[in-house]
């Protein structure tokens, strides 16, 4: 599934009519029919449904909803929200077959929103993706109106006064109950500020050619059928070796859980061997929670690592750092010796970020792959701005940085976006609000160097840890757990069933 922006799907349609010769009229009728299935699904013939259409494609997407409905035995209204002459091109053209069929377009005056009140459902194609800054008048007010009303609503694809694109921040929106998108859901659907404005949602196809999609955006969602292509499957003769020797840095006096929980979770993923490396007395606490697991005593002063450890990197496959190492200066100095001798692909995570955001030059130093795995908060720290603008634009700000440092962007959230150092980004839809506890992102990170040391590209490797590591939470909360008792140690048990779903499917 890709994810657009709105001049991206501006120009798939331009495309798709200049150089494929797909009509702009056959596009519209694709796209209303298609929606129009949809709300079949959603509601009844003895629902009264008020549609309120919209100027350009959005309202002639309404007309070709409204004339389906029609012919299928719905008892539908259309409300047209703006001024005769404003429907224009194809959309007037679908009007007048509308109309020509038995449909009646009320035009919208102050007298005509008592079909707002009496509707059953209510369908949304006033504005589309051409929204941009305030909402003006009709809509502030038809957008206020419809979310007064006990009616369930339906968007056309988006929710009138939602902005497609990322970077806004106060929205004036209609909140639907489910939206039905067009040819590929918009950045703004997986925004913090804005997705819940969709309800549910569902994509519909309008006949686009798919490698337009490939042509035009390089942002997709990571889905269940991806992971079961990419997964690396075992094979008879298999040994240890073949699955990576990883090594994980981590642990102070005051954390030494977030070393245990990364080890335990890189083993259950399928690493062949995992050693652990922090200090000594770390080490006694936490050896005995996994007895699979190899650790290696380093060098610390007063309960946290410095740089006088000597550790030989020749022997492993990939390494992660940071969990739970604490902020003192001594452990940035360890962190940037790491960096600077480390022979293989690193992931930075946790304290290791906090550190990062004094030693930036060095990403680029680096001869091998280096991971990143911040949450918005340390997103910002290392950006340098703050937590509400990346939350605003987090693809344009993970993206930037992951070019500017040569570095795989792995942006923790909902939708946790992984982006690699050409710009190529995907989206994690798998999780939930369970996974909003201390230790979660430890357990990624094991994960994450689990799936860095199997025979996959490492942009796959990422986006299946993440896949994974949702998919453990989602899976448990069914019947197991709730969003509230999850711990990150039950999402470490429950690999073992997303594994078995996911193997037993493919």
């Amino acid at each position: 599934m890709f994810i657009v922006t709105a001049k991206e799907m501006y120009d798939m349609d331009r495309l798709a009519m200049q150089e494929f010769g797909l009509e702009g009229k056959l596009l519209m009728e694709n796209a209303g029919r298609a929606v129009a299935f949809k709300v079949m699904e959603q509601t009844s013939r003895n629902e009264q449904i008020g549609i309120l259409a919209g100027a350009g494609n959005n309202g002639g997407d309404g007309f070709v909803i409204a004339r389906t409905l029609l012919d299928h035995g719905y008892q539908v209204e259309v409300l047209q929200v703006v001024a005769n002459e404003k429907i224009t091109g194809d959309a007037y053209d679908h009007k007048v077959i509308y109309e020509k069929c038995g449909g009646k377009v009320t035009l919208y005056s102050g007298k005509s929103i008592q079909m707002l009140k009496e509707a059953d459902v209510l369908i949304d194609a006033m504005i589309g993706i051409g929204m941009n800054g305030e909402v003006r008048e009709p809509f502030a007010t038809l957008i206020s109106l419809i979310n007064e009303q006990e009616a369930y609503v339906i968007s056309v694809d988006i929710p009138s006064g939602v902005p497609a694109d990322e970077g806004e921040d106060s929205i004036n929106a209609v909140q639907a109950d489910y939206t039905v998108i067009i040819g590929a859901p918009k950045q703004s659907a997986f925004l913090p500020n804005t997705a819940s404005f969709y309800g549910e949602w569902d994509v519909v196809s309008i006949g686009l050619p798919t490698f337009m999609f490939h042509r035009l955006t390089n942002k997709t969602v990571w889905q269940l059928d991806n992971v079961e292509k990419t997964l690396p499957k075992r094979e008879l003769f298999d040994h240890k070796g073949n699955h990576g020797k990883g090594l994980i840095i981590g642990g102070c006096k005051e954390m030494p859980g977030a070393l245990s929980m990364s080890v335990q979770a890189a083993l259950k993923s399928g690493a062949g061997l995992i050693t652990g490396a922090s200090s000594s007395p770390v080490i006694q606490m936490i050896a005995g929670n996994s007895v699979e697991a190899m650790y290696i005593p380093l060098m610390d002063t007063d309960g946290y690592l410095n740089n006088h450890s000597e550790v030989s990197f020749a022997i492993y496959d990939a390494a992660a750092i940071g969990m739970g190492i604490g902020r003192k200066k001594i452990t940035q100095d360890f962190v940037a010796h790491v960096m600077k001798t480390a022979t293989c692909p690193i992931i930075i995570d946790g304290d290791g970020l906090y550190h990062l955001s004094h030693l930036l030059p060095d990403l680029n130093a680096r001869a091998y792959s280096t991971v990143i795995t911040p949450h918005p908060g340390e997103m910002a720290m290392l950006l340098g701005v703050t937590i509400r603008e990346v939350l605003q634009k987090p693809f344009q700000y993970a993206k930037d940085f992951a070019q500017t440092y040569s570095v795989y962007v792995v942006l923790k959230g909902r939708y946790t976006i992984i982006t690699a150092p050409d710009g190529v980004q995907r989206l994690n839809p798998t999780g939930n609000a369970g996974l909003s506890k201390g230790g979660s992102g430890d357990v990624l990170t094991g994960i994450m160097l689990a799936m860095v040391m199997q025979k996959q590209s490492l942009l796959d490797a990422l986006c299946n840890a993440c896949f994974i590591h949702g998919m453990s939470a989602d899976l448990l909360v069914q019947d197991q757990h709730s969003e509230h008792d999850l711990l990150a140690s039950d999402v470490i048990n429950g690999i073992t069933r997303v594994y078995r779903a996911i193997l037993s499917s493919g």
